[in-house]
């Protein structure tokens, strides 16, 4: 009895759990987009991209950012619920988003060295990427708009604020990984851009609008 009442307090604790669900959902709808090919792609590209050039070793902080999205993702979970479906609301609204856009706006780049002045592991990675990642649904990037996420969720909670180092390692990490992106041509300027605009957009519903309400609540009688 006692480990059945273990597991139901295991799953009332957890049960905010079911938002994961959405994988269900964004894996294969970004599968089908990364598999057709009976569309025209319209290819993203700024001016700027061209005076960029290509850096191999930030294929370090672009692997990273799964595992940056993944333990906020698993601290806010296991610590914050309020936090952690914040966090969640954001990152899937904008990723639906950039679902719906790329199933009706078909998009691409055409940014990729062909050729690699070095050869090193760091190259043998980003060959790795090339071949699992097509260069096509790339606006705007999930790679910068999730790590801005993550940067949000972790300026407006209570209990990292007084882990200053733990922020400020976050931040630049992701300001390390949404340069990761341009500087590996796997997004275009124009992409990142794409990704600030559409995060401003979402703020206020996920964030702004909820702390507007907390004075209100404040205030009620007790």
């Amino acid at each position: 009895m006692k480990a059945i009442e273990r597991v139901k307090k295991f799953i009332k604790d957890y049960r905010h759990a079911w938002v994961l669900l959405y994988g269900l959902i964004y894996m294969p709808w970004f599968v089908y987009l990364e598999r057709r090919t009976d569309v025209h792609y319209f290819l993203i590209h700024s001016p700027i991209d061209d005076y960029i050039p290509f850096v191999e070793y930030f294929i370090v902080p672009y692997l990273l950012w799964f595992v940056f999205v993944a333990a906020a993702a698993g601290y806010f979970f296991f610590t914050d619920k309020r936090g952690y479906y914040r966090l969640c609301a954001f990152l899937i609204a904008g990723m639906t988003f950039f679902l719906l856009l790329c199933t009706v706006f078909p998009n691409g780049l055409n940014l990729r060295p062909v050729t690699f002045e070095r050869e090193n592991v760091f190259v043998d990675l980003v060959r790795h990427i090339y071949r699992t990642d097509t260069p096509t649904n790339v606006l705007p990037s999930i790679h910068v708009f999730n790590s801005i996420g993550v940067c949000i969720a972790i300026w407006h909670s209570d209990a990292l604020k007084k882990h200053r180092k733990i922020q400020y390692a976050s931040y630049l990490l992701a300001v390390l990984i949404i340069l990761s992106t341009m500087f590996l041509k796997q997004h275009s300027v124009t992409d990142v851009i794409a990704a600030f605009a559409l995060a401003c957009v979402i703020y206020p519903f996920v964030y702004a609008a909820q702390a507007k309400k907390a004075p209100k609540l404040s205030h009620q009688p007790i």
